[in-house]
């Protein structure tokens, strides 16, 4: 199948998948007398494999582990698992995260009054925590 079918059948974008054989994520395509190039269905479901991981918001190395696993039939899942865990660790210090900015944030929309006055605890809040400006260089001497 050419690259707009086996986009559609696996629900990866031609651009994504011309990316993930650039970086060997899927495996070159063969091609045609034509030049285009002609996918099995393995690399359908190679593909389909890949759309999953990323919308499980694994990384393009964790996805590389994982490829190599699902072909290894002499696999442990501990090796699956251990990929997985690593990944909800991650996604859970993530939330973790966000959850803290987004109390931030609410508490800071929480205190802020509307109206047109110019005193604003959300620019007062950002503001705090700028870095020190750097210290100005010393002007240098021109050479005569």
């Amino acid at each position: 199948m050419n690259i707009g079918q086996a986009s559609a059948a696996s629900g990866v974008s031609a651009k994504m998948i011309r990316y993930y054989e650039s970086i060997a994520l899927l495996p070159a395509a063969g091609r045609r007398d034509s030049g285009y190039r002609d996918y099995a269905t393995e690399d359908v479901h190679r593909l389909a494999f890949v759309r999953r991981a990323r919308d499980l918001g694994f990384s393009i190395p964790q996805i590389r582990s994982l490829l190599a696993l699902w072909s290894d039939t002499g696999r442990s899942n501990a090796d699956v698992r251990a990929i997985a865990r690593e990944h909800l660790a991650e996604m859970e210090e993530q939330a973790r995260k966000l959850q803290e900015m987004i109390g931030t944030l609410k508490a800071l929309v929480g205190s802020c009054e509307t109206g047109r006055r110019s005193a604003c605890p959300i620019i007062d809040e950002l503001g705090d925590h700028r870095p020190a400006p750097a210290t100005p260089a010393k002007p240098r001497r021109r050479a005569a």
